[in-house]
Order: structure tokens, then sequence, then C-alpha cells
């Protein structure tokens, strides 16, 4: 049973398992899906194209590039904001703000789970439009494969002139042969084996015999 308090109903929104965070990630669907599918809502997937319906990006329409499951939102090709730097950063949108306009149904578990209670007509139309879509994203593969590549190809081909240029403007360095530097023998002194001179002490004469050379004087 579900806590009337909002406090807990936080709680169990912001702590709940992965599994139950994936389900809560879903968009309603357009008039005419809902028709087509008997659904009201799905969780959301990456190549789904989706329309923001509130915010400053609204009346946009594009396919989903990501999905971040712990913190329950999207991110659209062409939704951007600016850092402080100056980078484009893909700005994290909720799910509960889009509208699925056209389903990726190249995945095959859903497309079990699509066609369950459906009708044998729309069941082949949904695997045709699911061949179609795989046909596409193979195209799209190679060609994102075929790029890098190229890519490849420019970056060695640059390199290769930059070796043969730097080898031909160094010139041939000759070697000298080592000369050995003479260093002059330090000429060691003979120390003396005899103990050096005391000087002799001078007495300071006392204040006694200056007193008595005075007395002597006066007689």
């Amino acid at each position: 049973m579900i806590s009337i308090k909002p406090r807990k109903q936080r709680y169990m929104l912001y702590n709940a398992p992965l599994h139950k965070k994936r389900k809560w990630i879903s968009s309603h669907l357009a008039e005419n899906l809902l028709l087509k599918y008997d659904r009201r809502s799905l969780p959301v997937v990456k190549g789904d194209t989706v329309k923001v319906m509130r915010g400053n990006y609204r009346g946009h329409e594009d396919k989903i590039s990501k999905v971040n499951v712990r913190d329950q939102t999207v991110e659209i090709e062409g939704v951007t904001i600016t850092t402080a730097k100056g980078t484009k950063i893909a700005k994290p949108i909720h799910a509960s703000t889009l509208l699925i306009t056209k389903l990726n149904i190249t995945d095959k578990w859903r497309r079990q789970k699509l066609e369950s209670g459906l009708s044998e007509t729309t069941k082949k139309e949904i695997e045709k439009e699911a061949a179609e879509q795989l046909k596409v994203h193979k195209a799209e593969q190679k060609a994102e494969e075929e790029a890098a590549k190229a890519e490849e190809k420019q970056k060695e081909e640059t390199k290769e002139p930059l070796k043969e240029e730097v080898t031909t403007e160094l010139p041939e360095k000759t070697v000298e042969p080592a000369v050995k530097e003479e260093i002059p023998e330090e000429k060691v002194e003979e120390k003396s084996t005899e103990p050096p001179k005391k000087k002799p002490a001078t007495k300071k004469p006392t204040t006694k015999t200056t007193k008595k050379k005075k007395e002597e004087g006066e007689t």
C-alpha cells in the first residue's frame, strides 16, 4: 500500500530499484499510435521520435539519443544547453513532458509486447515496419563505419608527409672523435712532521708591581 505522506512517496520514488524506475520513464503516444496499438503510454526507448510538449523547446521533434534510468530523464538530439565555458551539452528532459510520434520497433521483445492482443493485420503491419527500420539501421551503421575508416586514412596520410619533411630538413651530424682532456696533477704538499712552534706568552703587569714602581719613583 502506498503512503499518503509526500515524504514517503518521494523516498520510494528516489530509492526504487532500477527495474521499476525503467518502467516509470514512459510517455504518451500520439493519437494515430494510440488507435493502432490500443495503448495510452509506453516506456521510452533510444531511437523513438519524440515531440517536446512543454518548456523552452516546446514543439521540437527529434530522436532520443540517451535514456538515463537513474535520473529518470531523457536526452534528445538537438536539445542542448551552453555551459559557462561555451561548450554545448545535451539537456536532460523528463519523459512526462514528451509525446511519442514514432516508435522504434527494431527490438523483437518490444514487438512481442506490442503485438499481444492485436489483430493479425496490425501484426503484419508492425512486422513490415520493423523490417524497414532494420534496413535503415544497417545502412546507417555502414555509413558510420565508412566515415570512421575515411577519417583514419586521412590521419595516416597527413602523418606520412610530415615524417618525410622532418627527415629531409635535418642535416647529417659529423661525429668527432672524443679527445680526452689532460688533467694537470695537483702537487700534494708534504706535511711537516715537526710540531708547530709556540709563541712565548707575554705576561701582563699586575697592579701590585705598578704600585711599587710608583712608590719608588716618588722617593
